[in-house]
């Protein structure tokens, strides 16, 4: 792409993130709206973040969601090939933990450990934890289909202090827990009647929430640990099953 092409690109990108700056509620920004959460709880189609983002789940520079199901690849990776290639039909959720294992050995890091694998309808769903400090570290999804491993979209990849592209080190929280889920019941409230949290899990700059519905899983959001921002993952699908991990 030429030069001149790129900067105008850029150009309108500045001009249409402002643009939806302005348009938004009085507490979104600059910053909110151009990351693409606009409305307060995190929850938007920012630059960064919904269909077709530059870094979201649709297309986006960091790897788009495909047609077929897949995490297909984007600008910065095509994800971990697990060899088990092209399937008509998709692969157990004993085969995603598997994946996800040998995934977390080709990482060279051996404090790193599965503790869950959760299947959607669209992928399988993996958290990894640090054995030494006990705090989680990254989420990777799974192809349903290949077995390929790629890092989440959303807060893994933008708010993880550590492991994510975004990183700057490992911040200290300044929202407990308790906030984080106070936070996320006044979304789910506003949003999803009828959904409640569950089980939390803390990373490096933000918290995980679980989201149930008469008593089941039904889908995940996180939480900011430092702004208290909601981001809902809107891009799993339709809750399947869950494999814990010891």
């Amino acid at each position: 792409m030429k030069t001149k092409t790129i900067v105008a690109i850029a150009a309108v990108l500045v001009v249409l993130g402002a643009g939806y700056a302005l348009a938004g509620p009085a507490n979104g920004g600059f910053w909110n709206g151009m990351m693409g959460y606009g409305n307060g709880y995190g929850y938007g189609n920012g630059m960064m973040n919904g269909n077709g983002g530059m870094m979201g789940y649709s297309g986006g520079m960091m790897g788009g969601y495909s047609a077929n199901g897949g995490f297909g690849p984007g600008h910065c990776g095509a994800g971990y090939d697990t060899g088990y290639g092209a399937n008509t039909s998709p692969i157990t959720i004993e085969k995603a933990k598997e994946a996800a294992g040998q995934y977390l050995i080709s990482t060279g890091n051996s404090d790193l450990a599965l503790t869950e694998v959760i299947e959607f309808d669209n992928h399988f769903y993996a958290g990894v934890k640090e054995k030494s400090t006990g705090i989680h570290a990254f989420e990777v999804l799974v192809n349903k289909y290949t077995g390929a491993i790629t890092p989440e979209m959303g807060p893994n990849m933008m708010w993880n202090t550590k492991y994510g592209h975004m990183g700057t080190g490992a911040a200290q929280a300044t929202v407990t827990e308790k906030q984080a889920i106070e936070n996320a019941q006044k979304f789910l409230d506003s949003s999803l009647p009828g959904t409640r949290t569950a089980d939390v899990d803390a990373f490096y700059g933000y918290y995980t929430i679980e989201v149930t519905k008469d008593g089941k899983v039904y889908g995940m959001l996180s939480v900011n640990s430092n702004t208290g921002t909601v981001w809902y993952h809107n891009w799993h699908g339709a809750f399947v099953k869950i494999l814990e991990v010891q």
